[in-house]
This record gives C-alpha cells, sequence and structure tokens, in this order.
C-alpha cells in the first residue's frame, strides 16, 4: 500500500478532520500516516488572529513541512486557508461540505441573540461586525482556543455564549449546547466554512495525486469554494476583512453566489448576488467581488485598512 503523510494541527477537531481524510484514504487503498504540527497560532492565544498575521498563523507550519517534503497533505478548513496560496503549492481537494451555518452555543438554554443585555465570544471579525449590524446591543469579547477551552471559558463567566460555526460544534459532538442556529441571510459564512481543504505541493506525484483527489474530492463542493475563493482573491481579503461569500446550486444546476462585506463597525454593508454556470465558477466569483468594489466595497475596504 501506498503512503501518505498527513499534516495536521493537534485540536481535537484538526484530528477529527485529519482522521476523516485517513479514513477515506485507507477506503481507497492508500496508507496514511498522521503527523502532527503545532502552527504559531496554536502557541499565541492571547493575541487576536488579524494582529498576528491572519489565517496564515495556522497554516504556515504545515506549508513548510509540504515544502520540503517531510508531509505530503497538509489538512484545513477551508475556511482557514489564505485565499492566495504560495506559488509551490495547491488545494488538491475539498470534502463535501457540512451545514455552512453559524450557531450560538450557551450553557443556558433560554438565551438567543435577541436577549439583552448577552455577552458573546468570538475572535472573528465578519461575526462582530454582523452582530454590530443586526444586533448591536449584544457585547463581544475576544475568545480563542480550541473548542473545548472556549467552552471552558465561557463557563468560567467570561461571556454568554459563543459563536461559531455548525461544523466544528457538531463534529466535537457539542450539538446539544445549540441554542440558536442563524441564518444564512444575515449570518453568510466565511469562504469555505463547513468543508475541509487538502493542500499539497505541485510537485506531487500526478499518479498519487488522482487517487488522492478521487478518494477526497467532492465536486459540487469544489464547484462552489472555487466561486467562494475566486471572490475573496479579487477582494484581496484576509482574515482581519469581514468578509462573506457562500455559493450554492440552484434549481437549474446553475450556482449562485451571495457575497459581501461590512465596516468593521458593522454600520456599512455591501452585498450582492449572482448567478452563473457551475463550469464558471472561478470567473463567477471573480465578477462578482468586481461588482461589489466598484459599488462601494473599495471604500469599505480602505476604510478596514486603515483602522489595522
Amino acid at each position: 500500500m501506498e503512503e501518505v503523510k498527513i499534516g495536521t494541527r493537534g485540536s481535537k477537531l484538526a484530528l477529527w478532520q485529519a482522521e476523516f481524510v485517513a479514513s477515506e484514504l485507507s477506503k481507497n487503498g492508500l496508507k496514511p500516516i498522521i503527523s502532527v504540527i503545532e502552527t504559531k497560532g496554536d502557541q499565541l492565544l492571547d493575541v487576536s488572529i488579524s494582529k498576528i498575521g491572519g489565517k496564515g498563523v495556522f497554516t504556515e507550519e504545515l506549508e513548510e513541512q509540504l515544502k520540503n517534503g517531510t508531509i505530503d497533505i497538509a489538512v484545513h478548513s477551508a475556511k482557514d486557508l489564505p485565499s492566495r496560496l504560495p506559488e509551490e503549492l495547491k488545494i488538491l481537494a475539498f470534502t463535501e461540505r457540512e451545514k455552512a451555518n453559524d450557531v450560538l452555543i450557551s450553557s443556558n438554554h433560554e438565551i438567543s441573540l435577541e436577549t439583552d443585555p448577552i455577552t458573546v465570544g468570538t475572535s472573528s471579525t465578519r461575526r462582530i461586525a454582523t452582530l454590530r449590524h443586526y444586533y448591536p446591543h449584544v457585547k463581544t469579547v475576544e475568545i480563542r482556543g480550541n473548542l473545548q477551552t472556549r467552552i471552558r471559558k465561557m463557563e468560567e463567566g467570561q461571556c454568554d455564549a459563543l459563536l461559531l460555526a455548525f461544523a466544528g460544534v457538531y463534529r466535537m459532538g457539542y450539538s446539544h449546547m445549540i441554542v440558536q442556529e442563524l441564518s444564512l441571510e444575515k449570518f453568510t459564512p466565511a469562504v469555505g466554512q463547513g468543508s475541509l481543504a487538502l493542500e499539497v505541493s505541485t510537485e506531487m506525484d500526478p499518479v498519487l495525486a488522482t487517487k488522492i483527489y478521487e478518494a477526497i474530492n467532492h465536486n459540487p463542493t469544489e464547484k462552489q469554494l472555487l466561486a467562494e475563493r475566486a471572490y475573496l482573491r479579487e477582494l484581496e481579503g484576509g482574515c482581519s476583512i469581514p468578509a462573506f461569500a457562500l455559493a450554492q446550486y440552484s434549481e437549474s444546476g446553475n450556482i449562485t453566489l451571495q457575497a459581501g462585506i461590512f465596516s468593521l463597525d458593522g454600520k456599512k454593508l455591501k452585498q450582492k448576488s449572482s448567478e452563473f454556470k457551475a463550469d464558471q465558477c472561478m470567473e463567477g466569483g471573480q465578477k462578482l467581488a468586481k461588482e461589489i468594489l466598484k459599488e462601494g466595497g473599495q471604500e469599505i475596504l480602505k476604510e478596514i485598512r486603515k483602522q489595522l
């Protein structure tokens, strides 16, 4: 059996993700070996992600090991991957997307975002801006760490509830703590939310790459995420930008992309949607980003970059 060395972060959720990929590879005649790698984002838990380098803080060490051949693939939450990758690397495959919604979790099942007062823990600029726009009474506090750490901090009284992606909550077995599932219309998710992405070297043996792709890739999800990532890349948005995008299939088989950007204070919002053929997913995402930038998004971006 051909060995495939998988690199992953060491949190319980990251290990679940790596083990899921390993299981799929095993079913398809490959021999996966998991290697745990600590990233800067895992070490610096008392600093906001936007201040220590954006999403790359969760991927840099994994990418170094891909480049030097220590590992064959790196498994990421697709939403953690920057929109632009190093030249030597590429995304090989995307797993089937889990439900993409954000959820509110709490030990107190009597509360929701309508509760006043309420303090919500999150480290996402997108979620903070969304709350400020739709629920201005909600107080937010920076809560970082793996899911178990965040829940412990909440239970210690640092906040009343946590705003998180459904996928991670569900995969870790905390669905019983969900007190509110938030609409995709208001809380449109981060690019890639709910899917896993496999990053590899562009020098990977093409025969092995094809085997991994066929074992892992979910074609409908791939088209959706390529559209979303093209949108984010054209926007030149990173982790510190409150941008959002969600691609879904319409009944006609086309892709509908709903995307936009908030100002950091949530007061300004520019969003649009468009529909295009699935085989034009990247062009569709890029075009929508250009329209949003032209119609007010560029001014919002300039304001954001002045403040960061």
